[in-house]
């Protein structure tokens, strides 16, 4: 994919070998928010969204994860009511991000074979997801009805405790105590059961470590921290310490490190909080270095607060290449960080769907 010249003059200057490589990858952001409840047009390149379809196609991104992202409220009857209904309203508003319009084409791609099929074509791939829970109330059967709009994992928790577990962050406002399952609930366990047949990862993202270190023992899917960082570089409670990353090891899952500044580096003095792409890219080695290089990948949290220094919209993903590049990371490596990872977990969610079907 060719960049418009407005989108080139709004880059750093990359070398050539970068641009290549990453033109030529399948390269997917893991959690990106859409507008809600402002719909404006993803095929028009605004001003207003870091993430759009041009802007993807401008930045050479193959897919994004766009979730229904529902904020904590209480777990009432009523609560659980309106998070639902909000949730299937969004999952809708992602389907309608397809067709050809403006010069490009979008997929809604609800399995890897479509994802790729898509990319092979030269169109973006659109990859609906939920983020938190709540968005299920206190009904597992709401689940097929998000898988079937497409959703590829659900997001455990959102800030504050909901039925289905615990959160890194609780809400006193919300009458939160530090801890109010000690981990997943019975209703968690069961709603990571469905997720299981139903060929959707469980995100780890927001949730507290007990809730983290207990699902990846309950999934029979390696579970995914969709938009996450590490925690002995930058010590946030949304971040994942050294046993979660053990733990991601051990069973097979992946931790997507994620654009926030906040999670990637620590506040220098009073100043406004920053990160830069080199930043970003120490979370990755750290990883690496840790658990290896198949356990992470890439997320922007675009549109719901990510931002850093040289990755501020979809357009500069090509920044990362190209400190990649220079960490001496080879192709099959980068690959692995841009979506093959992520990609791996989505198949092995596709095979347990299909094994559970199959003994139906």
């Amino acid at each position: 994919m060719t960049l418009s010249p407005s989108a080139q003059a709004s880059q750093p200057q990359v070398s050539s070998a970068a641009r290549a490589l990453h033109d030529a990858l399948f390269t997917l952001d893991s959690h990106i928010d859409i507008p809600w409840p402002d719909q404006d047009d993803a095929f028009v390149d605004t001003t207003t969204r870091r993430v759009d379809l041009p802007k993807m196609q401008q930045g050479g991104m193959s897919a994004g994860c766009f979730v229904a992202y529902i904020g904590q409220g209480p777990v009432t009857e009523k609560g659980h009511s309106d998070a639902q209904a909000q949730c299937l309203a969004m999952l809708d508003t992602i389907n309608r991000m397809q067709g050809t319009r403006n010069g490009l084409t979008a997929r809604v791609c609800p399995t890897v074979a479509e994802m790729l099929a898509a990319q092979a074509a030269g169109d973006l791939a659109v990859v609906p997801a939920v983020e938190n829970g709540y968005a299920m109330g206190d009904d597992p059967a709401l689940l097929a009805q998000f898988r079937a709009k497409g959703a590829r994992y659900v997001t455990l928790t959102h800030n504050g405790h909901n039925a289905l577990a615990d959160a890194a962050v609780h809400r006193p406002s919300l009458g939160d105590k530090p801890e109010r399952h000690g981990g997943l609930s019975d209703l968690g366990r069961e709603a990571i059961a469905h997720m299981n047949r139903l060929g959707m990862l469980v995100d780890v993202s927001h949730s507290a470590k007990s809730t983290m270190l207990q699902a990846t023992k309950v999934s029979r899917v390696p579970v995914v921290a969709s938009h996450s960082c590490v925690r002995t570089l930058c010590d946030h409670p949304r971040n994942l310490d050294d046993e979660q990353l053990d733990a991601l090891k051990e069973t097979g899952g992946v931790i997507q490190i994620t654009a926030m500044p906040a999670f990637l580096k620590p506040r220098d003095g009073d100043g406004p909080r920053s990160a830069n792409v080199a930043d970003f890219v120490d979370h990755i080695d750290y990883v690496v270095k840790r658990i290896g290089v198949e356990h992470v990948g890439i997320s922007s949290d675009f549109d719901g607060g990510g931002a850093i220094d040289g990755w501020q919209n979809a357009t500069q993903g090509v920044n990362l290449t190209e400190e990649l590049l220079h960490r001496g990371y080879d192709r099959s490596e980068i690959a692995a960080f841009w979506g093959g990872n992520f990609m791996r977990l989505l198949k092995a969610a596709e095979a347990a769907a299909e094994q559970t079907a199959t003994k139906v």
